[in-house]
């Protein structure tokens, strides 16, 4: 229950589904949370669950995509005691996906816009911190869509793949400050937008993974507990799917 005593962090994203179960998990074994999202009443809902929980949390209303928002969420932060301990870049934008020919700029900049520069404003910001500290883990939540093709969803599948880079060039040049940067990929993950199990969808999501079924956001969330504790102190520039084995295969 103490894995994360007196540690500051940020999870991104963190009103909903994997965000949440991150947020919550952290809380649990110590850590103070910032929960940032757009969604204010369920961001809100999420603190209000982890207080009642017994843990320390607090909401801030950030998107991802305008440095203002983050500047002022990591300074939100960092006043509890000077620290930023762990970030979580798990904000990404989920919409109407599309292959090549029909996608859209507008799909193609909020993909990039939320997803890739969300996670490098927020790191950004973040980095001083940590470099000052001359010590920090940030854990960019990616997908499995970067290791492997998917159907219709160009935009998104790029942005991923590249935030696998991203987190391969963070890692590079921050190890020698003791700050880890690594890629978690979740696969198919029951979530809010997920397929309900009588869609053909989710029966193709549960066929293709090796353990036969879908994921639960707890499941990711101890991924990430793992990578941003120091119990990973050796670990940095990774890529660990979360996927039941799709990738495997």
């Amino acid at each position: 229950m103490d894995r994360l005593k007196d540690k500051i962090a940020i999870v991104t994203g963190g009103a909903n589904g994997i965000g949440k179960a991150i947020s919550g998990l952290l809380a649990e074994e110590g850590a103070w949370v910032l929960v940032t999202d757009i969604e204010d009443d369920a961001g809100n809902a999420t603190v209000d669950g982890i207080r009642n929980a017994g843990g320390a949390a607090k909401f801030c209303h950030a998107d991802v995509s305008s440095t203002a928002d983050v500047n002022r969420a990591v300074e939100t932060a960092a006043a509890m005691n000077g620290r930023v301990d762990i970030l979580c870049n798990n904000a990404a934008y989920l919409g109407d996906f599309h292959a090549i020919l029909e996608s859209t700029d507008d799909e193609w900049s909020k993909c990039i816009n939320v997803a890739l520069m969300g996670t490098h404003y927020f790191t950004k910001a973040t980095l001083p911190y940590m470099i000052k500290q001359r010590k920090g883990s940030i854990v960019n939540i990616v997908s499995i869509q970067a290791l492997a093709g998917m159907m219709t969803s160009v935009a998104y599948t790029a942005t991923k793949a590249a935030l696998l880079g991203y987190t391969l060039s963070a890692a590079y040049d921050y190890g020698r400050q003791n700050i880890r940067i690594n890629s978690l990929c979740p696969g198919p993950i029951q979530t809010r937008i997920s397929p309900n199990p009588d869609n053909p969808h989710y029966k193709w999501q549960c066929d293709n993974t090796v353990l036969g079924r879908i994921g639960a956001p707890r499941e990711v969330a101890y991924a990430a507990l793992f990578l941003a504790s120091d119990e990973a102190s050796y670990v940095t520039g990774a890529t660990l799917p979360v996927d039941g084995g799709w990738t495997s295969k």
